[in-house]
């Protein structure tokens, strides 16, 4: 049985994990946003930067890319997902239905915000996020690398994503 996983942020320029498959997805119910404040990869406890995360909303859908790992690195892949993105507890794993672009349905491992953790920030202002993200440095490089990288692959991909589109451009301009 394949092992799914759903990318939507830097999973898609970085799984860090071999994958047998790629393909273009679309996740029912959640919208991915700057939503969750990063105080290990992307930031510091002492100057917070932000991560993208899924935050439910009805209606909504998050495209993104399915990743199947490699046949035989299942175990390796979930135990690596998790040391990963569960650093702290602000994302709650979750098998989440998937529709993939060339018809199939899927459960995948995805990574959503748990909107009662101390670290969720849903609904900050785009200019705020922005601020935030030009000046955040972590452990895994500076915030606005993870921004323009993310908003690079989506639009690779035919994603485009209008708010991060917008930040890209902001955070450059915040930088200049």
């Amino acid at each position: 049985m394949t092992m799914w996983v759903f990318g939507y942020g830097s999973l898609l320029w970085n799984p860090g994990f071999p994958v047998a498959e790629r393909v273009l997805a679309r996740l029912p119910g959640w919208h991915r946003s700057f939503c969750m404040r990063s105080i290990h990869h992307r930031g510091s406890i002492a100057e917070p930067g932000l991560v993208l995360a899924l935050d439910a909303l009805e209606g909504a859908v998050c495209n993104g890319v399915a990743l199947a790992a490699a046949p035989g690195h299942e175990e390796e892949t979930l135990a690596y997902l998790r040391a990963r993105e569960l650093i702290s507890s602000a994302y709650v794993e979750r098998m989440l239905h998937v529709e993939l672009a060339d018809g199939r349905s899927v459960e995948a491992v995805t990574y959503v915000i748990d909107p009662a953790h101390g670290q969720y920030c849903g609904n900050l202002p785009l200019e705020e996020q922005a601020a935030i993200i030009a000046r955040a440095i972590g452990g895994r490089g500076p915030n606005d690398e993870y921004l323009h990288n993310t908003a690079a692959h989506l639009a690779e991909l035919g994603l485009a994503d209008p708010d991060l589109e917008w930040l890209s451009a902001r955070v450059r301009a915040l930088k200049a």
